[in-house]
Order: structure tokens, then sequence, then C-alpha cells
């Protein structure tokens, strides 16, 4: 019995160390297992610690990059700025030395010119006062001849010269004149009457004033603002006078300028439409209006010229015929004007066998020069003249913008009937208009002027006030007078008078005898 309780507990003893050793061993794997995951996760840590590392240096890389590319961009934006700067400099400095030479050049000339000048003068004086010697020995030789002197000779063989001359001259004058007229009025009346039958057009009469239609009272008060601001800003930004009565929804834009009335109109009525009128608001919409009717002047020149088939025109020029939309003379529209002178004189030249494309090319142009004369100095037909030449145009048309009105001798038969047809377009009755009262005043101070110097007759003011003809008393005043009557008239006229355009005066003298055979 003991020898079996020992084999027992020796067993047990066996068995207690045998899972000792099992559990030391168990332990020393697991412990080994921890240390290898450890050493697998602090693996993975740097190797993920590494890729970041390696993006952020490639991030910082690009942004570097991208830095430097627009230090550069910039840089070199800046560079050519400063090279161009430099080069318009020295393009200034070249033109300003050039003109330099050109003033020193034109001063050596004009000293040149001068001596020339004063030594041409001093020889001419010399033969002079030689002449005058040898004509006195002929005079008193031929005086000593003929047994009467100079002055008594010369009285003869003149009133024995001038009768007869004024004989002939009167029968060949007569003659020519009576001819000419005979043709040319037949040949005048047919053309006009032709050019008046094949053309009939509307015209609508502008004035200084336009008429704003408000949809209610209360947007006077909007448009007016705190203290008046907004109206202040409207009259600066757009240049014409605001006027706001008692007139129920409506306000007034006063301005000379249809251009002008027109941007203040679009404005106006673009803003209350968009509902925010402050000055900031009435600039922004002021300017974008102002670019929109730019756009708008050239799509009406570029109608023009498409209506009338005239080809080739430089781009300025278009944008100069269609400023004419907004461009006013007697209240006739100028743009309607010039694309009626442009088909009269296209009819006519066609009547004629000449050059019609030249001939409404002319025509078209012919008042180009009002498109700006408010800006330039000058006469519309100069300015006109002028701008032809900057932008290339033909010589042809050239001279019929400029002698359009009889300031210059046209030198083809394009500029006669250029001429014509803007008579015609501005004689029509009705197409043009003036304020009753200030038309009978200039009409009554023509007359009145003519009238007050001695030797007239009478005097008609005539085609609306551009022509006055006077009729002088024949036992008064002499042919030579009558001539000098006219230019004294005239200087009084542009003295004392203020008139557009210009005043033909025409000074009449004539005899009439009259008897009755009984």
């Amino acid at each position: 019995m003991i020898e079996y309780m020992v084999i027992f507990i020796v067993g047990l003893a066996l068995g207690a160390g045998v899972g000792l050793m099992i559990k030391g061993k168990a332990a020393a794997n697991k412990v080994k297992d921890a240390e290898a995951e450890a050493a697998k996760i602090i693996s993975n840590a740097e190797r993920e610690a590494e890729t970041k590392r390696k993006e952020a240096m490639l991030e910082a890389k690009d942004k570097f990059y991208q830095a430097r590319t627009d230090f550069e961009k910039e840089t070199r934006d800046k560079r050519q700025e400063l090279q161009n700067q430099e080069r318009r400099l020295t393009q200034k400095e070249e033109n300003l030395e050039k003109k330099i030479d050109v003033v020193d050049k034109r001063e050596t000339d004009t000293i040149r010119r001068e001596k020339e000048v004063i030594a041409r003068e001093k020889v001419a004086q010399e033969k002079e006062e030689r002449y005058e010697a040898g004509l006195r020995e002929q005079r008193q030789l031929l005086e000593k001849i003929a047994n009467m002197t100079a002055e008594e000779a010369k009285r003869q063989l003149m009133l024995s010269m001038e009768d007869e001359a004024k004989f002939e001259a009167a029968k060949t004058i007569k003659r020519i004149e009576d001819e000419a007229k005979e043709e040319a009025d037949k040949k005048a009346k047919h053309l006009i009457s032709l050019a008046i039958q094949r053309y009939a057009s509307d015209y609508v009469a502008e004035a200084t004033v336009s008429v704003l239609n408000l949809p209610n009272d209360e947007m006077k008060g909007r448009i007016i603002g705190r203290e008046g601001r907004n109206i202040r800003a409207i009259e600066a930004a757009t240049g014409i006078d605001l006027i706001i009565d008692d007139t129920p929804e409506a306000v007034i834009l006063s301005c000379y300028d249809p251009f002008r009335r027109e941007i203040a109109k679009l404005t106006i009525e673009r803003l209350i439409q968009d509902g925010r009128i402050h000055p900031a608001r009435i600039e922004e919409i002021a300017e974008k209006v102002k670019k929109e009717l730019e756009t708008t002047m050239k799509e009406e020149g570029e109608r023009a010229a498409f209506d009338l088939g005239i080809h080739n025109l430089h781009p300025d020029i278009i944008k100069l015929v269609g400023r004419l939309k907004y461009r006013t003379s007697y209240g006739q529209n100028m743009l309607m004007h010039s694309r009626e002178v442009a088909y009269f004189a296209g009819i006519m030249a066609a009547e004629l066998g000449v050059d019609q494309k030249l001939a409404r090319r002319a025509g078209l142009l012919h008042d180009l020069g009002k498109a700006v004369d408010h800006e330039v100095e000058g006469t519309h037909p100069v300015i006109g003249g002028d701008l032809a030449k900057k932008y290339g145009e033909n010589a042809k048309v050239i001279n019929a913008i400029m002698t359009h009105h009889g300031d210059g001798e046209p030198n083809c038969v394009e500029s006669v009937l250029v001429a014509a047809a803007d008579a015609l377009s501005a004689g029509r009755p009705g197409v043009r208009r003036e304020t009753l009262e200030s038309y009978l005043k200039r009409l009554e101070a023509l007359e009145t002027a003519a009238n007050s110097f001695k030797g007239v007759e009478k005097s008609y003011a005539i085609q609306a006030g551009r022509e006055i003809r006077i009729i002088v008393k024949p036992e008064d005043l002499s042919d030579a007078h009558a001539a000098q009557l006219s230019r004294d008239i005239a200087k009084k006229i542009e003295t004392e008078l203020s008139y557009p355009g210009q005043i033909k005066v025409t000074v009449v003298r004539e005899s009439r005898y009259v008897e009755f055979a009984k």
C-alpha cells in the first residue's frame, strides 16, 4: 500500500515537472512571436515613414519648381515690358531728333530763301528804275511827235478800245451764255428729275432734346438720388443736361450732340430695368453703353457701304460713317443725307456714262468731316478731305469731298455730281428744319445788311438763307463798283452775323430801256 502511494506521489511530481517544462516552452515561444511581431511593426513603420518622407520631399520639390517657374515668368514679363518701354522711348527719341533735323533744315532753307529774296528784290528794284527811266524818255519822245500828252493819248485809245471790246464781248458772251444755258438747263433738269423720281426716303427730324418715359413718378426721386448725387453722376458720365420738371412720368435729356443723348437715354433705361441706381453703377452702365454704341456705329457704317455696293473702305472710315447716324444738320440726319447723296450721284453718273461706283463712294464720304468737326478745327470739307487722304482714298474722292461746297475747283465729273447731289438732298422740301422765328430773323438780318449800302435797290435772301441776291441801281454804280460792293457785303456779313456754312453774295446790275410803238 505504501509503495503504491510513493509511486503515486512520484508520478505527481514528475507530471508537475513535465507540465512546468511545457508551460516554460510555450511562454518562450510567445515571447519569440511577440518580438517577431514587434520587429515587423517597427519595420513597417520605418518603411511608411520613409515613404511619407519621400512624398513630402517630392511635394516640396514640385512647389519649389512651380514657384521658380512663376517667378521666371513674372521676371520675363517685366523684362519684356521694360524692353518695350525702352524701344518706345528710343523711337520717340529718334522721331524727336528727326523733327529737330527737319526744323533746322527748314530754318536754314528759310534763311537762304530770305537772302535770295532780298537779292532778287534789289535786282528787281534796279531793273524797275531803269525801265521807268526808259519809259519816261519814250513818253517824252512820243508826246513831242504826236503833239499830245501821254494822258490824253491813253484816254483816247482806251475809250476807243473799250467801246469796241465791250460791244464784241457782249455779243460773244450773250451767244455763249444762251447756248450753254439752253443745253445745260435741259440736261440738268433731266438728270435731277430722274434722280428725284427714282429715289424716295423717309426722314426723322432730330432735336436737341429727348424725352424719356418713366414707369412712375417715384422713379424721378431715385434718378435724382440723395442730395442729387445720382443726377450729377449721370450728367458727368454722359455729358448731357438732365431736366426733371413737373411733366408726369417723364424726364428730358438736353444736349446738342445726339450721340451723347443716345448714351444717356440707354443708360437711364438700363438703370431703371436693373433697379440699382447709384454713382458707381451709373458709371459702369454708361461705359458699357458707349462700347455697345461704338459697335453699333461700325455696323451702321458697314450696312451703308453694303447697301450702296461700296467696298474696301478703311475700318476707321466705316466707323466715322456710322458715327454720322448721331450727327444732324438743321434736323437732317447726316447718315441718311450721305446715303441720299451717294444714291443721287450714282444715278446721275449712270446717265452721263461716268464711274458710278466712284460717284457713290464720294457721295457717301462727302460729309465725313462732320463726324469729328466738333473735335477738330476747320471746315468739314477740309477735315473730311484730310481724313480721306490719311486713310488712302482715291484722289478724285478727296477732291469731291473738299469741293462739294464750292470751296475749290472740281477736277472730275464725279466731284460736280456730288456737289449737285448734296444740294439736291439738302434742298428737298421739308428735309431740313429750323425754328421759324430764328429763321426769319436770320433772313431779315441778311437783307438789312445788304440794304445798308449805297446804291442798293432791292435785296432778297434765297436758298434758305444760303444766298443773298442784291439788285443795284445801274445809274448809281458801275460794274467795277458792283464787284466791289459784293466783296464789301460779304465782309460785313462775316463780321456782324452768325450763320451756319457759307452764304453766297450775288450782285446784279442791269439796265432796261423801254419804249412804246404807237
